[in-house]
């Protein structure tokens, strides 16, 4: 789509005046003011050239071509009285920018964009921050990189734990930690004493922990203290938690503290690895998936607990820019009854559903792990499905969810791209 924009754009196009324009070969030379309503090139650096319309500034700076609108120019002006540099936050008030503004001057030298308004004030853009913060230089890019597996891939990879130790002690420890999580969206730490107040330091290490209706730090067995399936010795399939949550939990913690039986293995399911094949193979499904909400409940009526929780959402969320996948919400245990779809598209919704479904079931996709006292796990519960086997004997787990803001907070400020 690019490759081709940018062709069309080589070879010419009709400008708001209805004639054709050039994108001229450009060299060393003088740096022209253009008045606003002309709609001409002017010299720049070879890798840049620029075309002004009516109420937008067609700039092509290297591979990516931008249009950005005047208004979008002047309320992102980085200049001391528009943008406060020490507080990284605008100064400039959006609605006293007039919706019809114009610039009087427009000039390009290599490395920056300089526009002079009505009223004086002059702006200055690098051309690298246009081409990364431009809606064109977004569509291009991730937010979060990430590397999709199955089980295989997974396991081929040899991803490590890190000792819990280093994870508390040392940026490199807790940095390599991040890294791992943000790739694969699951991460191990080992060493860790099998308490719920040392899986506690752990969490707090790098998020603030969130208390939801089952509490901060909780304990988990088989009694069916709460009314969820989870607390049972029953099989779990894939699922991803808190889908009746508006926004769901962002990380979730698991420490097996003890065991005394057999079974219990935890599965884990890589979903944006899922969706992916859906959207190579059947786009109009994951399509569809992306676009329908649906609503998930939690009614518990059990001893002292008592909630009703509603969340609503499709099973697929992407950002619409660049139709990045970043959460997916799928639990068959939890959803609603289905009432937010019309009837002309309740099949092609279920037939999406089973599409999804039988990528999560497909055995090569399953990573199967026995969860040990001092190996605590933390999963993406936005990107990766957990599930477990049936088991027996007595099993007590402790964790805890954490918010995804803060955790990609942690990331940032250690240099990762999060």
């Amino acid at each position: 789509m690019w490759c081709q924009r940018l062709a069309w754009l080589l070879r010419g196009r009709r400008g708001s005046t209805g004639r054709r324009w050039p994108w001229l070969p450009w060299g060393p030379g003088p740096v022209l003011a253009v008045p606003a309503r002309c709609h001409s090139t002017a010299p720049a650096s070879p890798c840049c050239a620029w075309q002004l319309h009516q109420d937008h500034l067609e700039l092509r700076y290297g591979s990516t071509v931008m249009r950005l609108d005047f208004v979008w120019l002047r309320d992102h002006c980085r200049s001391a009285s528009c943008y406060n540099a020490k507080t990284n936050q605008r100064s400039l008030d959006t609605a006293s920018v007039d919706l019809a503004i114009q610039p009087q001057a427009v000039r390009v030298d290599e490395t920056t964009l300089f526009l002079t308004w009505p009223d004086g004030h002059v702006t200055r853009y690098g051309l690298e921050w246009l081409a990364r913060n431009s809606y064109e230089g977004q569509k291009q890019q991730v937010m979060h990189p990430r590397i999709l597996w199955n089980a295989e891939i997974y396991q081929q990879a040899q991803v490590p734990s890190i000792d819990c130790r280093s994870f508390l002690e040392t940026d490199e420890g807790l940095k390599e930690f991040l890294q791992n999580f943000l790739l694969y969206g699951i991460a191990f730490v080992e060493n860790v004493t099998p308490t719920k107040e040392d899986t506690e330091i752990l969490a707090k290490r790098i998020s603030i922990i969130r208390e939801t209706i089952y509490g901060r730090m909780w304990y988990f067995t088989s009694d069916f203290s709460r009314g969820d399936t989870a607390y049972t010795k029953l099989a779990l399939d894939r699922h991803t938690d808190t889908t009746y949550f508006q926004e769901p939990c962002g990380i979730q913690v698991f420490h097996c503290l003890k065991h005394e039986g057999t079974g219990g293995r935890t599965l884990l399911v890589d979903g944006f690895h899922a969706a992916e094949q859906v959207l190579r193979q059947a786009p109009e499904h994951f399509e569809l998936l992306a676009k329908v909400p649906l609503k998930h409940e939690y009614v518990e009526n059990v001893g002292g607990c008592h909630n009703h929780m509603i969340g609503v959402g499709p099973v697929l969320n992407v950002y619409p820019w660049n139709n990045e996948l970043y959460l997916i919400r799928y639990n068959n245990y939890d959803r609603a009854v289905i009432n937010t779809v019309p009837h002309d598209v309740v099949r092609r919704w279920y037939r999406a559903h089973r599409a999804l479904t039988a990528e999560l079931r497909r055995p090569h996709n399953e990573l199967w792990v026995k969860l040990k006292p001092g190996k605590v796990l933390f999963v993406d519960n936005w990107r990766v499905l957990h599930g477990r086997e049936a088991f027996t004997g007595y099993r007590q787990l402790c964790g805890c969810y954490l918010t995804r803001d803060d955790v990609l907070n942690t990331a940032r400020l250690l240099g990762l791209q999060a």
